[in-house]
């Protein structure tokens, strides 16, 4: 049966007044097709040019888009919700500082990420006196905003956050540390695109990935990458995940249980796509080359509970036929499949999945 939303109206919470007062563009929607085109203007808070990005109708994370003009810097700013930051093009650096001790800086170019440290004072620079800089930022405003419904509180309070950052020497220059298969902890990557992975044979299609938490943040995120000819298994898991795509070219289905017809979300470099909670959805590369991924969401990398970020494996990894909320080969339908092979036939890449061999169809 197909999943309904209420007929009662949503009512607007603090944090979407606060992005509407804010006065720069906002974009919707299930995905943007180019962040690196996508609109903004001047935002007065940062001193810069900015737009949000709010995919997926959901407030427990929100995103937005930074441009830094050529030889520019931002205002200085420090507010009480967390934000990771990927560079998408541009080269400069982030000081960051707390009142009382001394300032960091750190170098970024195209394909970083970082966090500034909760509540730190920080000020981008953009090095380049020819080229914009442009970052996109996730962060974990509308949960902050909607809890204490008062912007000026939300960027003005001073507590320092000591424990998760007291200005060590090495925060950035630490390369970080592999704690375990596909988790790692660090505060700062120099360039996402050629960080290592490790298998993840679970998801399919051969596949490698890392999960990253930064700054001892509750925002995670996770790299994947998989080879060209071949797709993932189709899974659900909650709502929060922006998917970055860093190369490749392919597309992903998006359904809910019940629906007849998947939407397909055709992508790029410079994509981003946001699942709805629950909703299931697919990724498929239909390129000559592997295609890599970014998907920063909240969470933490020592997380109890579901194994999201445990040493167990997700919901999301674990076969609905073993109760948890994947879709395995054999029990997708079998125009999934069949529209694989005509995508790559159209991009002149070879079909390297082979065709599952299909249970009877179970209910999606």
């Amino acid at each position: 049966m197909a999943e309904t939303k209420s007929l009662i109206p949503k009512r607007e919470s603090p944090f979407m007044k606060w992005v509407k007062g804010e006065g720069i563009p906002i974009h919707t929607g299930s995905f943007v097709s180019d962040l690196y085109t996508a609109e903004v203007a001047p935002w007065k808070r940062f001193g810069v040019n900015g737009a949000f990005v709010l995919l997926a109708e959901q407030e427990d994370d929100d995103a937005y888009i930074m441009e830094i003009p050529p030889g520019k810097q931002s205002e200085v700013i420090h507010h009480l919700f967390e934000a990771t930051i990927f560079v998408l093009n541009g080269r400069g650096a982030t000081t960051i500082w707390q009142e009382g001790k001394p300032k960091q800086t750190v170098e970024w170019q195209n394909g970083s990420m970082f966090a500034p440290p909760l509540n730190c004072y920080y000020q981008h620079f953009n090095l380049d006196g020819q080229t914009p800089a442009r970052f996109y930022a996730v962060t974990s405003a509308p949960l902050v905003m909607n809890m204490f419904r008062n912007a000026e509180f939300v960027f003005s309070d001073n507590y320092q956050f000591n424990d998760r950052y007291d200005a060590e020497d090495n925060y950035f220059t630490d390369p970080g540390t592999h704690l375990s298969i596909r988790q790692w902890r660090t505060n700062f990557v120099p360039d996402v695109r050629t960080f290592k992975l490790d298998d993840y044979h679970e998801r399919g299609a051969g596949g490698v990935n890392m999960k990253i938490t930064l700054a001892n943040n509750q925002m995670q995120g996770h790299i994947s990458e998989f080879p060209p000819g071949t797709y993932k298994k189709g899974h659900k898991h909650g709502v929060g995940a922006h998917v970055i795509i860093l190369n490749g070219v392919g597309y992903s289905l998006l359904w809910f249980r019940g629906e007849k017809e998947p939407r397909k979300v055709d992508w790029k470099d410079g994509a981003v796509i946001s699942p709805a909670h629950m909703e299931y959805h697919q990724h498929f590369n239909t390129g000559p080359t592997p295609a890599r991924y970014l998907a920063l969401r909240l969470g933490a990398l020592d997380r109890s509970g579901n194994g999201e970020m445990g040493v167990d494996l997700p919901m999301s990894t674990i076969s609905e036929r073993e109760g948890g909320w994947q879709v395995d080969y054999e029990d997708q339908d079998p125009e999934v499949h069949a529209l694989f092979e005509r995508e790559c036939a159209k991009h002149g890449a070879t079909v390297v999945l082979p065709k599952p061999e299909y249970r009877v169809k179970q209910p999606v």
